[in-house]
């Protein structure tokens, strides 16, 4: 890849943060599709669910690589994203800003619904290894 210019830099840097914003959307989408096939029990649809987000997730784990590669080339290697936008001109830092806070709402949001249908599977996983195998001190003297 040949050198790009602080300003190829930065722009490739803003669209990776506008990339993720649309991923989480998607992403959010998917975890909630995935949340009423648990509820559902809808086996073949999770293992298709789990076919989608993977590729999402990973795109956004290379755009997340890819940003810490550029701020650290442009800033320094202890440099982060607030130093990034400190560097950028006032009306290009605010939007940037706003961009980064809704990503990392976004990013939240879809972390919360991770945990969610997380914690449903492990309860759902639990409940059918009680019924079959029984409980475990269902015959335990008191």
């Amino acid at each position: 890849m040949s050198r790009m210019t602080r300003d190829q830099a930065v722009a490739r840097l803003l669209d990776g943060i506008q990339g993720d914003i649309r991923a989480c959307g998607a992403i959010r989408d998917l975890l909630e599709r995935q949340f009423q096939a648990a509820l559902r029990h809808r086996s073949a649809e999770l293992a298709t669910l789990a076919g989608a987000l993977t590729p999402e997730l990973d795109a956004m784990e290379e755009r997340r690589q890819q940003r810490v590669h550029l701020v650290r080339a442009l800033l320094g290697p202890q440099a982060t994203m607030a130093d990034l936008f400190g560097s950028l001109p006032a009306p290009q830092r605010a939007r940037s800003e706003a961009d980064w806070d809704a990503l990392e709402q976004l990013v939240r949001d879809c972390k919360h619904a991770t945990s969610r249908n997380g914690n449903l599977m492990a309860e759902q996983y639990t409940i059918m290894q009680r019924l079959l195998h029984g409980e475990d001190e269902t015959y335990a003297p008191r």
